[in-house]
């Protein structure tokens, strides 16, 4: 069912895509910024709380070009649906294990995209209970929902500063190993546009993303 959902929205022309998408992307955003927020007060660091960047508030986090405007031209070219909200400033060395605790707040965001694409598969069920004119919106938003969160998710892990898997890796790598790697972090959004234009992270990311919609296809389907 999932993979016949996701087939009907790649038919649906560029409006119609967008307009099915805008909650999803709004809400996948928002939620994982959030979510290092939270992670990071739990641990110590009050930096997004003095910001009054801890909010389930979409205009708190949204960045007109990353949240609205890439998604929506991702849309609508295609390839990999790609977009940021405004970076959750986190302070790491106010968290009471700097280097321990990193994990747990860079994890944080790519969890929370984990129970939300858990959470529109569950929509996806509720859908089919609905009169016909409700269910097929709901089906094709939970399918939207699953799609965009999976895609933050696994992109996300990967081990690039300074995206959250580089968080990851610097936190589980030995100090003098973690020291080197997180050098790499002022090139990383440049490496990472690199390997998205030249189709390399696309190859890289789509076997990781098959697998997650399977286990929840497998899960709820």
């Amino acid at each position: 069912m999932l993979f016949e959902l996701l087939q009907a929205l790649s038919a649906l022309d560029a409006v119609q895509r967008v307009t099915i998408y805008v909650l999803p992307v709004i809400f996948a955003i928002t939620v994982h910024e959030a979510a290092h927020g939270y992670a990071a007060r739990h641990y110590g660091d009050m930096t997004a709380a003095a910001a009054g960047r801890i909010s389930l508030n979409p205009l708190r986090h949204i960045d007109p070009v990353g949240t609205l405007l890439i998604p929506a031209l991702t849309l609508l070219i295609g390839g990999i649906l790609f977009g940021w909200a405004k970076p959750v400033p986190v302070n790491f060395g106010r968290l009471r294990h700097p280097k321990r605790d990193m994990l747990w707040v860079a994890a944080a965001g790519p969890g929370a995209n984990l129970v939300m694409a858990l959470m529109w598969a569950l929509a996806i069920k509720i859908s089919a209970f609905l009169p016909q004119y409700a269910a097929l919106p709901l089906a094709l938003m939970g399918a939207a929902g699953i799609m965009i969160n999976t895609v933050l998710m696994v992109l996300n892990l990967l081990p690039l500063p300074p995206l959250d898997g580089g968080r990851i890796a610097v936190s589980l790598l030995p100090h003098p190993w973690a020291w080197k790697f997180s050098r790499i972090e002022p090139y990383g959004f440049i490496i990472l546009l690199v390997l998205m234009f030249t189709h390399i992270l696309g190859a890289i990311l789509w076997p990781f993303i098959m697998a997650v919609f399977n286990l929840i296809s497998w899960i709820f389907f």
